[in-house]
């Protein structure tokens, strides 16, 4: 694999690896995020007609795009002592959340100005290292017209490396998986996870989470024609996609409604994957965060949320290292600041059109 590089405005370096390379063991293909399994080309299944008449979506074609269209792609760092990312202070970011009962598990640690060894030894590399999504249009997607990445989670990395490093263009981008999020934290072959990811009582056992930057939760993705009304018995029989490790699998593992979903087929490395399925007339419908639907939504007329209101009550968090104790504490420094102004900015700018009515973060709350 060779390396490349973009410039972005400012001269300084985008760096990203593609999913699908060295860091992922799902098989997805590099910039496609997954898509177009089974042999198919994703290009060629752009121009595919589709259940009801209807073509891929917009979402489907970026996938292409990013297959095409010459995406940066770094390897994985070497087994390096200044390569990898630091374990931090030793002691376990949240400890006080195992508790007996984990009822509140987007609770944090206060915020800090201080350095650690973590952060340390990102300024020392000099660059932030955050695993992101390129396909998930309006929160980390990669812009066909300029190549860079862009969205809500993005504008998050950037006010982390901001802080940290002293300029927003101070990042790694490394497009990561759904299902490669947590082990690539335990690995320390990235610092930060900004993805769209759910805070949860398993998840908090093995990473640290800052203070929740977003609520959402979980809603059924299907096309309008369809006769499934929502999380409800109208899944009976019907296939059902959903990401790998995702929130969305432990719904309906604990509730399936009758669906079909606990099979191979049905189970992706990553949320966009289960979107062309869909649209190829291979699955049913979805099951993801309606924050992430939403946005898919938008993109293609054919497709709607079913139900009024989500099922389940999720918030999302910066993820690290489990013994990034420094780390978490400053990310919290950032989103106590960030939730005065620029979260509202961001939100008007990537969201605000098809999730209405949110005037900033959830409160935080604290472990300590």
């Amino acid at each position: 694999m060779r390396r490349m590089r973009g410039r972005d405005a400012h001269g300084a370096h985008e760096n990203t690896v593609a999913e699908g390379s060295a860091m992922s063991t799902s098989g997805a293909r590099p910039g496609a995020d997954g898509a177009g399994t089974h042999g198919d080309n994703p290009a060629r299944a752009t121009s595919r007609t589709l259940r009801g008449g209807w073509r891929l979506g917009l979402v489907a074609l970026g996938a292409a795009v990013a297959l095409t269209a010459g995406v940066a792609v770094l390897p994985l760092p070497a087994e390096h002592a200044a390569d990898r990312v630091s374990s931090g202070s030793g002691t376990a970011a949240q400890a006080a959340a195992k508790a007996p009962a984990c009822q509140e598990p987007e609770r944090s640690l206060r915020p800090s100005p201080a350095d650690g060894d973590t952060i340390a030894k990102i300024k020392a590399r000099g660059k932030l290292i955050a695993g992101v999504d390129q396909n998930s249009y309006r929160w980390g997607y990669r812009n066909p017209a300029s190549g860079k990445l862009e969205g809500f989670d993005i504008d998050i990395v950037k006010a982390i490396a901001k802080e940290v490093l002293g300029s927003e263009d101070a990042v790694i981008y490394r497009a990561i998986p759904t299902s490669q999020r947590i082990k690539l934290l335990q690995d320390r072959k990235i610092d930060i996870v900004v993805r769209t990811m759910t805070v949860n009582c398993d998840r908090i056992e093995k990473v640290a989470f800052s203070n929740a930057y977003f609520q959402a939760g979980q809603q059924v993705l299907a096309p309008k024609e369809s006769k499934i009304t929502g999380y409800d018995d109208s899944l009976k029989g019907k296939k059902v996609c959903m990401a790998k490790g995702s929130t969305a699998l432990d719904a309906m593992k604990t509730e399936s409604h009758g669906a079909l979903f606990d099979t191979p087929e049905l189970l992706v490395p990553n949320q966009l994957d289960c979107l062309v399925r869909l649209q190829l007339g291979q699955v049913d419908a979805i099951v993801t965060d309606n924050a992430l639907a939403a946005s898919q939504a938008a993109q293609d007329p054919a497709i709607e949320l079913k139900g009024t209101e989500p099922f389940t009550t999720e918030f999302y968090a910066v993820a690290t290292n489990k013994e990034s104790t420094d780390l978490v504490r400053r990310i919290n420094k950032v989103l106590a600041a960030y939730g005065k102004g620029p979260w509202q900015e961001s939100y008007g700018q990537w969201l605000s059109k098809d999730l209405k009515g949110l005037t900033g973060p959830p409160a935080p709350k604290f472990l300590d």
